[in-house]
């Protein structure tokens, strides 16, 4: 079972769940116990992963067919529950939100996160300059080795003085920003003109309310708030991005790294780490 923030907004009450008491989790791998009456594609004994809503902290789980992708050979049970939601969260950003291409200069911020460190070698091996934002020396140099040619530490330096410095004024065609309130307005200051944002997570908090013609002082600026779920909800459009994915992993451009490894029964320390941003790469549950 992977471990992501998005269970921390359902946790907290900043997503809103349908119902409560309610099984939090996202992301999760194993094998088909069994298939419900007309189900095709699927049989008792496949391995499989999904990303979907809550209700992957269970031992076993009911889930529709349509959100279930096979696993192919090359992929592990760990990687797999460690990739749905952060992989194929960085497979959307990096192939669709904003298409990058070789010669592309690129800002990831919490680059040393789970998704981050993702982003981070998806981006290198499809040609781009990563530019990583981190929150520690040992933070950095995950980054790094991840593939980020440049890192700035933001407890140490102005990150959008700093791109601007590495950039020598071009900037950036691309901001990933995973982390929200506190580094929303800045990263659009790291924008080249019709550079694109991507706001895609909240670590630090919502961002707040903001004058919209900004964007075109600033350049004429793209601006976007893409989920997951909303990539995924066309299950061929699920399947042609998992095996996007599954081929990256395969070929050895992307590893995903699992740090830590806690029961089930831990899930509230998992929690706590996540939230005091202890973590780097991913955490998974096993049941």
């Amino acid at each position: 079972i992977g471990v992501n923030y998005i269970d921390v907004y359902d946790r907290t009450g900043l997503y809103p769940l349908s119902s409560l008491p309610a099984i939090l989790g996202r992301e999760a791998a194993g094998d088909v116990a069994s298939v419900g009456r007309g189900v095709k594609g699927f049989k008792p004994g496949d391995r499989v992963a999904y990303v979907s809503g809550p209700g992957a902290y269970a031992e076993a789980r009911n889930i529709a067919a349509a959100a279930v992708v096979k696993l192919p050979k090359s992929v592990s049970y760990e990687t797999a529950a460690a990739a749905m939601l952060k992989g194929m969260t960085a497979q959307y950003l990096l192939r669709s939100t904003y298409r990058v291409k070789k010669g592309d200069t690129i800002l990831v911020h919490a680059a040393a996160g789970g998704t981050g460190l993702i982003l981070c070698q998806w981006g290198k091996a499809l040609g781009a300059t990563v530019i990583g934002t981190v929150g520690s020396d040992a933070k950095a140099k995950l980054a790094k080795k991840a593939g980020a040619k440049h890192v700035i530490d933001y407890t140490r330096e102005d990150f959008a003085v700093r791109v601007a410095e590495i950039t020598k004024g071009a900037k950036c065609a691309a901001v990933y920003d995973g982390v929200g309130r506190t580094t929303f307005l800045k990263s659009l200051d790291c924008l080249r003109p019709f550079g694109t944002m991507a706001s895609f997570g909240s670590a630090s908090g919502a961002v707040e309310p903001f004058d919209i013609g900004i964007l075109g002082r600033k350049g004429s600026l793209y601006v976007t708030r893409p989920t997951l779920f909303t990539h995924i909800a066309d299950i061929s459009r699920l399947q042609a991005m998992a095996r996007d994915m599954f081929r990256a992993i395969a070929s050895g451009a992307v590893t995903i790294p699992v740090h830590s490894r806690l029961p089930l029964a831990k899930v509230a320390d998992a929690h706590r780490a996540l939230e005091s941003r202890a973590t780097t790469g991913a955490t998974i549950l096993l049941p």
